[in-house]
């Protein structure tokens, strides 16, 4: 068995930056233990998996270890290989049925937008497990799916050095360290950890921005923000306030594109 497979750096312009994310394109759903063979056998932080035509797809993620219910990059690459393989004109919006309900992903120029669920997060004492997880104690922390924790500045988020074994440990999926950028490049910066589902730190998180944009757009008082992950590779998002839901915008690049060979 034969499958188109795709290799895009997103959220970023260039190659060698952003978030890389396998897409691989499907007639029919294969088992699921499958899928997550290649995914784990890509080793990228997530392999999104698609089926459909048009503008209609399903749409599945998978880390190394598991499946996740929301992935903005993996999204977006998606979105990115259709437009740029298949008949999708610039105009036209793609839905994506996912575990996460329907996501809509519009293009503009080159810039892809994920309309995507909010995920607002709840206040929370800081735990010294949370503490000695990351090497530093956060300001505030809250909690959503995964817990936010709250520095003072971008250096503090920049120096962090977690001891992965202890954030897996942790009752979250992963754990975002954000602060505002008082360096005046962006609005805020952050970063995302989730070793437990086989991501120590992932180079750019989208949905961790289902989280960071209600809390830095109530913190800074605005809705349009513009979002820095300062990962090793470093990404950048457009970033919008819709109330219900948010709206998380950037560029991709195509690194490689090529064929699954599966045997048996």
């Amino acid at each position: 068995m034969d499958l188109p497979y795709f290799h895009v750096d997103a959220f970023t312009s260039i190659v060698f930056a952003g978030n890389p994310a396998g897409v691989c394109l499907l007639k029919e759903w294969l088992p699921d233990e499958i899928l997550q063979a290649i995914a784990t056998e890509n080793r990228l932080s997530e392999t999104a998996f698609l089926v459909g035509s048009g503008c209609n797809y399903e749409l599945r993620w998978f880390t190394p270890k598991t499946e996740v219910d929301l992935c903005g990059h993996a999204t977006l690459a998606s979105a990115f290989i259709l437009h740029a393989h298949t008949r999708i004109t610039p105009k036209e919006t793609i839905s994506f049925q996912t575990q996460s309900g329907t996501l809509q992903v519009r293009r503009q120029g080159d810039l892809f937008s994920l309309d995507f669920p909010i995920r607002p997060g709840k206040q929370i004492p800081i735990a010294d497990e949370l503490t000695a997880a990351l090497g530093m104690e956060a300001k505030e922390a809250y909690l959503a799916r995964d817990i936010l924790a709250v520095f003072a500045d971008r250096a503090a988020v920049e120096h962090l050095r977690p001891d992965f074994d202890r954030l897996a440990g942790l009752d979250c999926l992963g754990v975002i360290a954000t602060a505002p950028d008082d360096r005046g490049e962006a609005d805020f910066v952050s970063r995302f950890f989730a070793p437990g589902v086989g991501v120590p730190e992932d180079p750019v998180t989208g949905s961790s921005h289902s989280t960071l944009i209600p809390f830095w757009s109530a913190r800074l008082g605005k809705d349009h923000l513009h979002a820095l992950q300062i990962s090793e590779r470093g990404g950048e998002l457009f970033c919008k306030n819709q109330g219900e839901r948010v709206q998380i915008s950037g560029r991709a690049v195509e690194y490689l594109s090529g064929t699954l060979h599966l045997a048996g």
